[in-house]
């Protein structure tokens, strides 16, 4: 069958493979279908090869050359889980948040170090923010340029205590990254030029 003529759709919940005009093989539980944009979306079993994830594919029909139905879901669709939409006000305002800090912080002309500091720091403790160019954490302490734990001021506590041991956890694993980085570098120069001899 090729794609849709008028008035033909797919039941969700049906078993369908497409077969691509770049000839790949397409299978999967049909999820949605727009019959005026002719998008198909298809879950699959996951790329990862986790059982407990699955990969959605949107396929367009205008560019499938043939499609086959395995099996046609004849009984009404489940209906669909419910929204928590006060969760994902939350989320999105958070993530619009994220999103505006760092864009204050490269207006700022705060440096690249900086600026990953800042995430690592707000991947553990969400209440920071940016001062100008200063990282203040849980209103308590502030980490001024140039990021390094002689550079977190505050109040002598837990709070401190704790912030520093991120910097310098953070700044121990740059430098396990980079001096690992030039490692891996070297062996792929070596390989390349062990293929090409």
């Amino acid at each position: 069958m090729a794609a849709p003529g008028p008035g033909e759709y797919f039941s969700i919940g049906s078993h369908v493979s497409c077969l691509t005009c770049l000839g790949q093989r397409l299978q999967g539980e049909v999820v949605a279908f727009d019959y005026q944009s002719k998008m198909l979306t298809l879950k699959c079993p996951s790329s990862s090869g986790k059982s407990n994830l699955n990969d959605l594919i949107l396929i367009n029909l205008a560019y499938v050359s043939d499609v086959d139905i395995i099996t046609d879901r004849t009984e009404t669709p489940p209906p669909l889980a419910s929204l928590n939409v006060n969760k994902l006000a939350n989320r999105a305002r958070t993530e619009k948040e994220d999103k505006l800090s760092q864009a204050y912080a490269i207006s700022a002309g705060v440096s690249v170090e900086g600026q990953q500091l800042f995430q690592t720091i707000h991947k553990t403790i969400k209440d920071c923010k940016w001062q100008e160019k200063n990282i203040i954490v849980m209103d308590d302490v502030v980490i001024s340029p140039p990021y390094q734990v002689d550079n977190c001021k505050g109040k002598e506590g837990s709070a401190l205590s704790h912030v520093r041991k991120i910097v310098e956890k953070h700044f121990r694993d740059v430098e396990s990254q980079k001096s690992t980085q030039p490692r891996s570098q070297a062996q792929q120069t070596q390989k390349d030029s062990t293929l090409s001899s």
